[in-house]
């Protein structure tokens, strides 16, 4: 069993729930931080942290404000901001334990809009992004609910996830998955998140990689293309995965997706050396 510790600290409007998965071996390679999507939790990630340990890497992730074991009303983000800044002192936190080690940052879904956004902010601690079904650009799904007079408490259809069942099935069964309607409030300030990345640009010189299933219903490839194109850099790879739902890391093919991330994290490390 891989180590994991778990600890708090107070987040900019809450407690925050964080994670970490040691090494069992030699120091690591790298540091990857995981940035969960909306209404999960990172402990979905545990088979993701197991790959990445095997590749070298140390594992850090959290519960966003508002999710999985974190404090706050559920799902009720104000400012994005505010959980770019408790992924802030979270890889401020893995920087101390492991000084002079490289740091990925990995996202997924909301948490690639929120990592897309981090990288913009705080590109310097970086040494390579990883996007995966990122939200940016536009969500057209997003613009709908915010339109609408009275917002529809539909839950998520889990087989969008993955052409896996067992993954649906596992996400209605989770307790710290939010299966409720979104809230205004947090779509309002979605929105201005996407306008801010949107309006600040490329990311320069900061190696990114984007993933995304190619059968993607939740977070259309084509909305997630507009974004991409505002903030791609210099040092870009793109793999759109052919059939691939939303969840890229939990699809019948996700060791392909693996060694797809994991490649690129070995060129980035090895253009540094």
């Amino acid at each position: 069993m891989q180590p994991t510790r778990h600890w708090t600290f107070g987040g900019t409007r809450g407690t925050i729930h964080a994670q970490a998965w040691d090494l069992e071996g030699p120091s690591p390679r790298y540091v990857a931080v995981l940035c969960h999507g909306y209404g999960e939790h990172i402990g979905r990630y545990n088979h993701v942290a197991g790959a990445l340990s095997r590749h070298g890497g140390v594992v850090y992730g959290l519960d966003h404000l508002g999710h999985g074991r974190s404090g706050a009303e559920r799902v009720l983000i104000e400012d994005f901001d505010d959980v770019v800044s408790d992924l802030h002192h979270l890889i401020e936190h893995a920087m101390r334990e492991n000084r002079g080690v490289p740091v990925v940052l990995i996202g997924h879904s909301m948490g690639g809009m929120i990592a897309a956004r981090y990288a913009q902010q705080h590109g310097a601690d970086l040494t390579a992004l990883v996007l995966s079904a990122p939200v940016l650009g536009r969500w057209q799904s997003a613009e709908e609910l915010a339109a609408a007079d009275v917002i529809p408490d539909d839950p998520l259809d889990a087989q969008t996830l993955s052409r896996d069942p067992e993954v649906g099935a596992d996400y209605v069964a989770d307790p710290l998955v939010w299966h409720g309607p979104f809230k205004r409030t947090t779509l309002t300030a979605l929105l201005a998140t996407l306008e801010q990345i949107n309006a600040a640009g490329s990311l320069g010189a900061l190696p990114t990689m984007w993933v995304h299933g190619e059968a993607d219903e939740l977070v259309p490839l084509a909305d997630s293309r507009t974004g991409i194109e505002r903030v791609r850099g210099e040092r870009f790879r793109e793999h759109i995965i052919p059939g691939a739902r939303h969840e890229v890391f939990n699809e019948t093919n996700q060791d392909e997706v693996f060694a797809l991330v994991t490649g690129f994290i070995d060129e980035v490390l090895g253009a540094q050396n």
